[in-house]
């Protein structure tokens, strides 16, 4: 089992920046992807940045080059630049093993929410 805390999520105007956290706990050895995804009210669970073992991302074309995902050991983090209105949703982390984006851990969530 693993068990993922975020942390980071607030209020910030558009332009502004967040970076959230996630900490990994539990059967860390197991994971091989970490990332985040993300739900709007009425909207879908989608993928928002990934990062494998090796340092290999994966982002939504919406976030290319305005978020940056890193990961340190058992840490992912999302440096989010340059925030739109549309950004606004809960975001969760996700970590998993190897063959896919999507994992089957998630945190509890934390929400985002960027004022016109």
């Amino acid at each position: 089992q693993v068990q993922l805390v975020e942390s980071g999520g607030g209020l910030v105007q558009a332009g502004g920046s967040l970076r959230l956290s996630c900490a990994a706990s539990g059967n860390i050895f197991s994971i091989y992807t970490m990332g985040w995804y993300r739900q709007a009210p009425g909207k879908q669970r989608e993928l928002v940045a990934a990062i494998t073992r090796g340092g290999t991302a994966n982002y939504a074309d919406s976030v290319k080059g305005r978020f940056t995902i890193s990961r340190n050991l058992n840490t992912v983090y999302l440096q989010m630049n340059s925030l739109k209105t549309e950004d606004t949703a809960v975001y969760y982390c996700n970590s998993g093993g190897a063959g896919s984006w999507r994992g089957d851990y998630w945190g509890k969530g934390t929400l985002v929410t960027v004022s016109s």
